[in-house]
């Protein structure tokens, strides 16, 4: 299939930037390493679209082979002539265009086009029309009579109730109109991207779009001319980093300090000058405000597009896991809870039930960024109505430990704008540190338990669960070791 040069994944490419379409044709020795994380969002898209099947079951579906593109071609006619009503993942192409729709079923006035999303809404940033529009325009230029094309995506009010209700999870919405409606755009932009590719290598710089509405590919390649200490490091609301980068400003020792907010003014300066900064007045206070026994909590938690027990839905945050440590008065011994759930098991009710003993009902809890530890304890309430009072007592007595980092009632250089523990931490207890373990954040996190309930070898299980609790361990050691930093200011 030499003719074929630009397919649907790459048309979308270039909408976000023709220099990496341009590199993804000619230079993907360039290309950044694909991360775990990214890999598990192609994963979760493809369960996703094959879930989708059951809306129109009892179709015949056409294989990828990124080695045979023309085999492809010829099943899925042959499935057309032979009367096939529904087939997924068909392929099509027309001058030096292919694609593969997700369904095609067809109706009683012609064939229907169904894209299948694993987002929560149609996303003109993302696209989504323009994902739709591509297909359409290939498919109407085989000559086939298209009646309708559809984007379904996830429903994120359904809650599940017994096995999955296939026809209640999607939202099916009508695009055919506003599929129409942009075909002659369709068509100027793969004359755009053809153009692009059999030219040179278009004089593209970076911008917004490197990241949006995805992570390009090639950041390592088009930012590798960005210093250390760059405007790009600079954190907070109202600051407008691309606008100081196309003026030429690219260091931060060149930055206008008196332009930019004066949360970015202190992290320049201390960047600059290499100091740490600290209120130890607004330190007190806060510091005034814990009691004992004293309880630092931490939760590791999954989401799926596809909700896995009854009363979730989509995308929300399900714990699999804490650690907690505590000191029952000042000068006593440290010491620690944990809770890992058992590969493939629901584990929200011992969670809640061991969260209820092992907190008592008068201790301060710390956490570190309290929306997130306070949203997962509310979940749990929902969830198990009869703990709601003993949830409520946990959450009334939560302390946000980010809260004196976020404020910079201490900040330090070293901390690059950010208030993450993972930044704080090495600045107040080097001795600790997230550095070479084999698990050291969130994302990694959720993506181990993943791996965890999938692996049927027992040896990598375990590998995985000592892994994991090594982490959880960190998180609130972490913030036992912080705070007895703080109080020796």
């Amino acid at each position: 299939m030499s003719d074929i040069f630009i397919s649907k994944t790459q048309f979308l490419k270039g909408l976000q930037c023709l220099k990496s379409l341009y590199l993804h044709k000619y230079h993907p020795e360039l290309m950044d390493e694909v991360s775990e994380s990214r890999e598990a969002v192609f994963q979760s898209g493809k369960d996703v679209g094959v879930l989708a099947r059951g809306l129109y079951p009892g179709g015949v579906e056409i294989l990828f082979d990124s080695n045979n593109f023309a085999k492809q071609l010829e099943l899925t006619k042959a499935e057309i002539d032979g009367g096939a009503e529904i087939i997924y993942e068909p392929a099509f192409s027309h001058d030096g265009l292919f694609i593969k729709a997700d369904i095609f079923k067809k109706g009683g006035r012609g064939w229907e086009l169904y894209e299948i999303k694993n987002s929560t809404k149609i996303k003109a940033e993302a696209f989504h029309l323009e994902d739709v529009a591509f297909q359409y325009y290939v498919l109407k230029e085989n000559g086939l009579s298209i009646s309708k094309a559809y984007l379904v995506h996830i429903n994120n009010q359904y809650e599940r109730q017994g096995d999955i209700e296939v026809d209640k999870l999607f939202t099916i919405n009508d695009v055919t109109k506003d599929v129409k409606d942009i075909q002659k755009k369709i068509k100027e932009h793969i004359n755009i991207q053809k153009n692009i590719l059999n030219g040179k290598m278009p004089k593209i710089d970076i911008d917004k779009y490197c990241s949006d509405p995805y992570d390009c590919e090639f950041l390592g390649h088009c930012w590798e001319h960005i210093p250390e200490e760059s405007v790009f490091d600079l954190k907070g609301r109202g600051i407008k980093q691309f606008e100081l980068y196309q003026k030429g400003i690219i260091h931060l020792k060149d930055v206008p300090i008196k332009l930019l907010p004066l949360a970015a003014q202190l992290q320049v300066d201390c960047a600059l000058n290499k100091k740490c900064v600290m209120s130890k007045a607004a330190l007190r206070d806060f510091l005034d405000s814990p009691w004992y026994p004293l309880y630092f909590l931490d939760f590791e938690t999954f989401t799926s597009p596809i909700p896995l027990y009854d009363g979730t839905k989509p995308y929300q945050k399900i714990p699999f896991q804490y650690s907690i440590h505590y000191l029952e008065k000042e000068g006593s011994n440290l010491k620690h809870h944990a809770f890992l759930a058992v590969p493939n098991t629901d584990p929200r009710k011992e969670i809640a039930v061991n969260l209820i003993q092992q907190i008592p009902k008068n201790a301060c809890v710390i956490v570190y960024n309290i929306g997130f530890e306070k949203s997962v304890l509310n979940s749990l309430k929902a969830w198990f109505p009869e703990y709601e009072d003993n949830i409520d007592g946990i959450i009334n007595n939560l302390h946000d430990l980010m809260i004196p980092f976020k404020n910079q009632h201490f900040y330090s250089w070293q901390m690059k704008g950010s208030y993450s523990i993972k930044a704080v931490l090495p600045v107040l207890v080097p001795e600790l540190s997230y550095e070479g373990m084999e698990i050291s954040d969130g994302d990694m996190a959720m993506l181990a338990y993943k791996k965890m309930c999938e692996s049927t070898d027992p040896s990598e299980i375990e590998g995985i669960r000592k892994a994991l609790l090594e982490y959880c361990k960190l998180d609130t050691l972490g913030m036992v070791r912080i705070l007895e930093a703080l109080k020796n200011f």
